[in-house]
């Protein structure tokens, strides 16, 4: 059977006959694997090929080394100089020429090859962006030791998270409880991971004082892991017995019905002090309004920029932004949180000089400094 491929034995009959130049095409074709890549990838380099009118097509042919055979992979323009042919296989040698067509004539250019695609360990490309990890990680790291060795970190005052202490202190001289809620978040949720860190330092404020601590849920996985933080704050503080599992329990899955048990609970229990912090939606100013309504001190804090609008109306004081992820150390002051903290402030500060360099930079010109920041 008559294969469709053009074998390289059918190629040496092409360029002794009269129809094809036997000068061949005089363009330095260069195959090599594709820098900096994950593999399966060649890239071909030509000369620029001269504007022919009587050029039909420009075709690359592609010819495994093991097959013996020559196939089409793709076609060019006479201006352009590079191809990269995505569908070789790692490991595989292959051999490459160009085929010009003209009117009257077909001309191929010299065989290239072997080449062999592979994968690369790292970009080189990419140096800046490793180097911009190492600093980050040094800052960071550094901040963290300077913490850890007594030195003070600064963090500034937060007017949410100092009232924390007075409304529990509140709570416990009036005789009445504390709600909290993390919201609607699970537990795949940055917000919700800061709340379980602030529930820990509230938790032994409630531990120490005795004061009863509620925590209706929204999500059975959150219950759960509130209940081991709660009871390891208890335990930490020498108050295990104090600690009462039923106060921390799942209610329901249904948005606004959630909404209606913490409201329910809070018209019953009338608790003195609420803390929102977690992810909430439209029904954060509902348990907002309800709180306000009953006389409890509100202090919220939330990642959605719509709701904290409603909080900001409704509650005492909010958490604006980053400060409900700076809450846990703020309140434990534990060096390792505020090394972080302190470190990503200083990485801040470098980002926005290193935008004002390049805008600079760019204003006037000089190309080379915006190249620092470009990933191939």
């Amino acid at each position: 059977m008559l294969k469709s491929k053009i074998t390289i034995f059918w190629l040496a009959f092409l360029l002794l006959t009269s129809t094809v130049s036997a000068a061949g095409l005089p363009v330095k074709l260069k195959a090599v694997d594709t820098p900096n890549d994950k593999g399966g990838s060649i890239t071909l380099t030509f000369e620029d090929l001269s504007e022919d009118t009587t050029v039909v097509e420009y075709e690359i042919l592609r010819s495994a080394m093991e097959d013996n055979s020559f196939q089409l992979v793709g076609k060019i323009s006479s201006k352009d100089t590079k191809f990269i042919d995505n569908s070789v296989k790692d490991g595989v040698e292959y051999l490459y020429l160009l085929k010009v067509a003209k009117e009257d004539d077909v001309l191929f250019s010299a065989v290239f090859g072997p080449v062999t695609s592979g994968g690369q360990w790292f970009n080189t490309q990419r140096i800046n962006v490793l180097l911009g990890l190492v600093i980050c990680f040094l800052f960071i790291l550094g901040f963290i030791i300077y913490g850890k060795r007594g030195k003070k970190l600064y963090i500034r005052p937060i007017a949410g998270l100092q009232a924390v202490d007075n409304a529990i202190g509140r709570a416990t001289e009036m005789g009445k409880p504390i709600l909290y809620s993390s919201g609607l978040g699970k537990m795949d949720r940055v917000a919700t991971m800061a709340s379980m860190n602030i529930l820990s330092s509230v938790a032994e404020k409630t531990a120490e004082y005795n004061t009863p601590l509620i925590f209706p849920n929204y999500d059975p996985v959150v219950m759960t892991t509130a209940q081991e933080v709660v009871f390891e704050a208890y335990s930490k503080t020498g108050h295990p017995e104090a600690y009462d599992p039923d106060n921390i329990f799942f209610v329901t899955q249904s948005q606004f019905g959630y909404a209606a048990a913490v409201d329910g609970i809070m018209t019953r229990q009338l608790p003195a002090t609420n803390l929102f912090f977690g992810t909430f939606e439209a029904e954060a100013l509902i348990l907002a309004e309800t709180g306000n309504s009953v006389g409890a001190l509100q202090i919220a804090g939330t990642d959605s920029t719509i709701q904290l609008s409603f909080f900001i109306v409704a509650c005492d004081y909010t958490l604006i932004g980053e400060e409900l992820f700076v809450a846990s150390g703020y309140l434990t002051k534990d060096p390792q949180i505020l090394g972080s903290i302190k470190g990503q402030d200083f990485l801040k500060a470098l980002v926005v000089l290193l935008i004002l360099i390049g805008g600079v930079a760019g204003i006037l010109g000089w190309s080379w400094i915006v190249r620092l920041f470009s990933v191939g």
